[in-house]
């Protein structure tokens, strides 16, 4: 296929519119140790794993105006120090730009908050930081070149520990975090029925594998698409982030363990293929905890378009990276692929609209998954756009380019391509065809120009979050902004704007790290990697005595209160009586970004909306942070 000429150019349009000075030092003091005080956040947040040697450092200084730690605010000082976190020798001085005075307040956190720019601390070590008068102190944070990968690390092993139908043993899985394979019984995963005949065995399905999806065990042909696809396009973006020693079973296989988890999806994906191309829409799963101990029966939806063009779409792309490999045995699965995804196309272009509702009246298919997996047809229209994209790459064939230009015409990319969480892979998709060898150069130059248009490369404020972050799953909006601004970095014209960009993409895996108003990092159970303060308690229906290191939890909800049906419509007097007689706060009555809690209650206190993970914003997640690991 020939991607050049002007329409390719109109087509990139079409696209990208839818879609402190150094001191002298202070002598060594005596540092007060700060009390314990609720879920506050000190006055000083940073990332708490680290940085770069060679990357900006911008802590946050911060002084609470509203929100539920006003009680502990403290006003900022003009003079900060780096000191040595093991002798407490100050290493050199900052000032602040502002005094606190004249910063106002952001809505987003309900702070005032003073950026203090120590990027010339560029030596390798271990650092606090601390106000001139010694009272306000940081927690110890590290300054190395590979900073990172033990976070990534542990951030991706949580794909392992979804998997569905595998063991999880030592040595690859940590004591305490073991498990038999589950789903594997009679009626399970391996013989998993039709939802609508669930007494007729001849509905029965090979369809082990895959991922749990989130915190419940079900899995969406959608969601897991488009998992797949972001972990091949993060091994793309950097492959020398992803080695072949991440502790899963495939570890020394000579394979990199990123490649041998997306196939783990990937095969889950062609179970769920029909003969005639099309693809499941949902698997449903029983829960219990461990996993093993469920023993409720496998039930799956019907095929949909949306799931067929999702599959389609990631079959293409998964064939270009696998063949691409140099393993051989790559080569055959990639050719598996291919025949798949033109399977998928082909049966949705002559299906465009079958849709399939889930836990819905409509279908009557209540209780079959948790979340709603079906797409409306502005969505489905982005999905065949992708999907043509990839195709078009793949086979080269001309065929597709006017299935594009149709998919284009008919589309309203324009109003949330670039703001919905979801809708990200029109993005991908354009810098597919950018990145096409035939591509005229010009063409990346307007992607980043009208990228440009949407992520001003400007200073971040405040905390330097998106205004949509805040929100179920809203950590997941934060990481893909930060791929958005990576990439925008990678497309710049020159060097000035190429390194603004990135100062922001990592800027807001600071954000992640701890550089928050609630001074957390949202990561499960990462002490043991630096973190002082990680998320402890979150919801999972694998109920494990200590959190499972690395998951990234949905963040702040300011939507966040009791079950709608809360405090009276519950169904009964003992229902009613469970929503309580106070709402939590936080997360409920708070500014957007402290509007969270650990904790990890079921119904009807939801607690699902504010601390459950889900794999689609992990993958987000380890794609951005994959970009600043060596």
């Amino acid at each position: 296929m020939t991607f050049g000429g002007a329409k390719w150019g109109m087509l990139v349009l079409a696209v990208v519119i839818m879609t402190a000075c150094g001191r002298s030092v202070s002598p060594q003091i005596d540092l007060p140790t700060r009390p314990a005080s609720a879920d506050a956040a000190p006055a000083i947040v940073f990332d708490q794993f680290g940085y770069r040697p060679g990357d900006p450092k911008i802590v946050r200084v911060r002084q609470p105006v509203t929100g539920f730690d006003v009680a502990w605010a403290e006003a900022p000082r003009m003079t900060y120090y780096v000191r040595s976190a093991d002798t407490k020798d100050a290493v050199r001085s900052f000032s602040l730009d502002a005094a606190a005075g004249d910063v106002p307040v952001d809505e987003m956190s309900g702070d005032k908050v003073l950026a203090l720019d120590i990027t010339r601390i560029a030596a390798p070590g271990e650092y606090i930081v601390t106000s001139g008068d010694g009272v306000q102190v940081s927690g110890v944070f590290s300054v190395r070149d590979d900073v990172y990968r033990p976070v990534l690390r542990d951030a991706f092993r949580t794909f392992y520990y979804q998997r569905a139908g595998f063991a999880k043993a030592e040595p690859h899985a940590g004591p305490g975090w073991t498990d038999a394979a589950s789903h594997l019984g009679s009626e399970q995963d391996t013989e998993a029925r039709l939802y609508s005949a669930p007494g007729d065995a001849r509905t029965a399905r090979d369809l082990r594998g895959g991922w749990f999806d989130a915190g419940d065990y079900n899995q969406y042909t959608n969601m897991t698409a488009n998992q797949c696809r972001t972990l091949l396009i993060s091994y793309q973006e950097n492959p020398g982030a992803w080695g072949d020693n991440f502790g899963i079973p495939e570890s020394g296989n000579g394979i990199p363990d990123i490649l041998d988890e997306a196939r783990w999806g990937l095969d889950w994906l062609l179970r769920m293929q029909n003969k005639d191309g099309s693809v499941l829409s949902v698997l449903g799963r029983g829960h219990a905890t461990p996993p093993s101990a469920a023993h409720g029966p496998s039930r799956y939806g019907p095929a949909s378009t949306s799931a067929t063009l999702s599959a389609a779409g990631t079959f293409a792309y998964g064939a270009l990276v696998f063949g691409d490999s140099p393993v051989p045995a790559h080569k055959a699965y990639a050719a598996r692929l291919k025949t798949a995804a033109l399977a998928a196309w082909k049966w949705s272009e002559a299906n465009p609209a079958v849709t399939f509702f889930n836990n819905d009246a409509r279908n009557k298919s209540e209780g079959l998954g948790t979340g709603q997996q079906e797409v409306d047809p502005r969505y489905r229209r982005i999905k065949r756009f992708a999907a043509a994209i990839y195709l078009a790459a793949l086979t080269g064939d001309e065929a597709f380019e006017p299935v594009v230009e149709e998919a284009l015409a008919a589309s309203t990319l324009t109003q949330t391509a670039l703001d919905d969480e979801y809708h990200y892979e029109t993005l991908d998709a354009a810098q597919v065809l950018v990145r096409q060898p035939t591509a005229p150069p010009e063409l990346g130059a307007q992607l980043a120009r009208f990228l440009a248009t949407r992520l001003p490369p400007g200073p971040a404020t405040g905390y330097g979050v998106p205004a949509d972050a805040p929100g179920w799953g809203g950590n997941g909006v934060i990481a893909r902004t930060g791929v958005l601004y990576f990439n925008a970095g990678q497309l710049a014209e020159n060097a000035g704007t190429r390194a603004a960009y990135t100062a922001r993409a990592l800027d807001l895996v600071h954000y992640l790290h701890g550089a928050n108003p609630m001074g957390k990092t949202y990561l499960t159970n990462m002490g043991a990697r630096g973190a002082e303060t990680s998320v402890m308690t979150y919801y999972h229906n694998w109920k494990t005595e200590v959190p499972i290191p690395g998951f990234l939890v949905g963040g702040p909800n300011p939507d966040y209160d009791w079950d709608g049906c809360c405090p009276d419509s519950c169904g009964s007097l003992r229902s009613n009586a469970a929503c309580g007689r106070q709402r939590l706060s936080p997360p409920y009555g708070q500014p957007p970004l402290k509007s969270y809690l650990d904790f990890d209650d079921g119904w009807p206190r939801n607690s699902w909306e504010v601390t459950e993970n889900a794999n689609v914003n992990q993958a987000a997640y380890l794609r951005l942070l994959a970009n600043f690991v060596e």
